[in-house]
């Protein structure tokens, strides 16, 4: 049972996270509740104070649509995205356009917007080119205590993760690490370098067999650059931490 005051974080496989606030508040990052690791079902999820979407792949937007017809949170989101909800969504009120450096209050809680570097495209089964939904981000949430989180979305480690830790100083981070289709273990632990952080919740690994990466080889990765401080949190699919 949580406690009052404290911040429970689930990982539900692949980017799926469930942040639940010292406030009580939910927030959802990237709701693919579909991916092949998760304990609960889409049609399960019956509470969602906070919505976050990284990037417009169907492993991220995932069953987005579903949980937030049924919750209606706030769900600040990518121009782009903003505007291709504001058609395909019935509670597109909720929805606020942003960009990448921008902040802005939802659900009581500061929302800033980070970059990432990967692709953001996907298939349109009724066009003849693919659906842009805007690029890539990330997300820095600032808790009712002043605890800050990032989940970086899909991405490479980039340079500009040292501005994100100069700006934002998150306390725990959220970092892809399969490969493949975004950074390694390696690639991971240089971004915990650069973002100066002592917790790391790997995601985005595996869900298939091609995402090879392991939590494991990131502590060896971090070891490797005089890390070995940093705590990788490393959650069972449907498992929480609290931080």
């Amino acid at each position: 049972m949580r406690r009052v005051g404290e911040t429970e974080i689930t990982w539900f496989g692949h980017a799926c996270v469930e942040v639940v606030s010292p406030g009580g508040k939910t927030i959802l990052f990237d709701p693919w509740f579909a991916n092949p690791l998760s304990p609960r079902a889409p049609e399960a999820v019956d509470r969602c104070d906070l919505l976050l979407v990284t990037h417009g792949h169907s492993d991220h937007l995932g069953n987005a649509l579903q949980i937030a017809s049924r919750t209606r949170p706030p769900w600040p989101a990518i121009h782009e995205l903003s505007l291709w909800l504001g058609r395909n969504y019935a509670g597109k009120d909720e929805v606020i356009g942003m960009n990448k450096g921008g902040t802005c209050e939802a659900a009581g809680l500061r929302v800033t917007m980070t970059g990432a570097d990967h692709s953001a495209g996907d298939w349109n089964a009724g066009g003849e080119t693919t659906l842009y939904l805007g690029e890539p981000a990330g997300f820095v949430v600032e808790l009712e205590d002043g605890t800050r989180l990032y989940h970086a979305g899909d991405t490479a480690a980039f340079g500009d993760m040292r501005l994100i830790a100069e700006l934002h100083r998150p306390d725990l981070a959220m970092l892809p690490i399969g490969g493949h289709y975004t950074m390694d273990p390696v690639g991971a632990a240089l971004a915990t370098e650069l973002l100066g952080v002592k917790h790391v919740l790997p995601i985005h690994y595996g869900t298939f067999p091609i995402l090879t990466g392991t939590p494991e080889a990131l502590r060896t990765a971090l070891a490797t650059r005089g890390l070995s401080d940093v705590t990788v949190h490393d959650p069972a699919p449907g498992a929480t931490i609290r931080f």
